[in-house]
């Protein structure tokens, strides 16, 4: 019995959105462009730049916004993460519930992980990444029942960078490969891919079973400056490899062969998640009938549309019969 198209694991984080502009990251002294890790004191004086500005708040962290991508879709969607017991870590569950996302988990007894975006006009987001309850994701979280009645289970590479995290993650995809569930996983930054190549290659040539990676990400892993030469060297090892391409369009591999998919052209206001959801699109369309050139087309559409105004959440979600007019299903 198959309850979810995907179940995810990843870090749980209330993300707060604001728009400024590049000064504050030079007071701040803060790389643009970048995910950094902060600690409570460093993420407390980013908030208080951010006083007097409109905020949007919404339960974030990479896996999850795919996952609530799935869900705004139309497909089933379950996530693990951890929160704590605080009104913070309520938002996030009960967001996420509202969502159509299933979710169960025991609280941590620290404050629920934040990540401030900063939005600046060229449509940048910096992130500033408080872990908090969310690094102390475990093995004991694991849910083996869930896994099991999965179609896949999606992992976000950020999970690789903290020691408890990565063993949840590990756990996960054990449980996946012992009930037959397809494992995704997405590389998350360039800075990971740098700092743990050979793992990610690991992982890539051993369970993993589709590969989300942007340009950057694929160049740093393989060394090549082509993007088709990466996608073609990726999945020479992973039987599925989606390569995004900003508004270039992205790069499918499926059964030996490239499905390239044209991008979307659209004024770019923020582009926070647009990675997360053109992977959770991909997801949806693969689990749900569709072939994997229609899903990828799929999902470039969905990544424009969440680029083209503020947020990971689809202000103007996709009916029933967008969604057909973008592939051979009768819905």
């Amino acid at each position: 019995m198959t309850l979810y198209d995907v179940y995810g694991v990843g870090n749980a984080l209330v993300d707060i959105q604001a728009q400024v502009d590049d000064s504050v990251l030079t007071n701040l002294e803060i790389d643009k462009g970048i995910m950094t890790l902060v600690d409570d004191q460093q993420q407390s004086e980013v908030l208080g730049h951010l006083d007097g500005r409109p905020l949007n708040r919404c339960a974030g962290g990479s896996a999850a916004n795919t996952i609530v991508a799935i869900a705004e879709l139309g497909g089933s969607a379950g996530y693990i993460g951890k929160i704590g017991s605080d009104p913070i870590g309520e938002f996030f569950l009960q967001d996420m519930r509202d969502l159509g996302v299933s979710m169960q988990v025991t609280p941590s007894d620290l404050p629920t992980g934040t990540c401030a975006v900063l939005i600046t006009e060229d449509a940048q987001r910096t992130m500033l990444t408080n872990l908090a309850a969310s690094a102390t994701l475990s093995v004991d979280d694991i849910m083996e029942e869930q896994i099991s009645q999965s179609k896949y289970v999606y992992i976000e590479g950020y999970l690789l960078t903290g020691e408890a995290t990565k063993a949840a993650a590990y756990k996960a995809m054990e449980f996946a490969k012992k009930h037959n569930v397809k494992v995704a996983f997405t590389a998350s930054d360039p800075f990971l891919v740098n700092m743990i190549r050979d793992e990610i290659w690991d992982l890539i040539t051993g369970p993993v079973d589709l590969f989300f990676c942007n340009e950057e990400e694929a160049k740093s892993l393989t060394g090549h400056d082509d993007p088709l030469k990466c996608a073609v060297a990726i999945h020479e090892h992973c039987e599925n490899v989606a390569l995004t391409l900003g508004n270039k369009g992205s790069l499918v591999m499926h059964g030996g062969s490239e499905y390239p998919v044209e991008g979307v052209q659209v004024d770019a206001v923020d582009t926070t998640g647009a990675g997360d959801m053109y992977a959770g699109a991909l997801l949806y369309g693969i689990t749900n009938g569709m072939d994997w050139r229609t899903a990828g087309h799929l999902a470039s559409h969905a990544a424009a549309r969440v680029v083209a105004q503020l947020g990971a959440r689809l202000e103007h979600k996709f009916t029933p019969e967008e969604i057909a007019q973008l592939s051979d299903l009768s819905i």
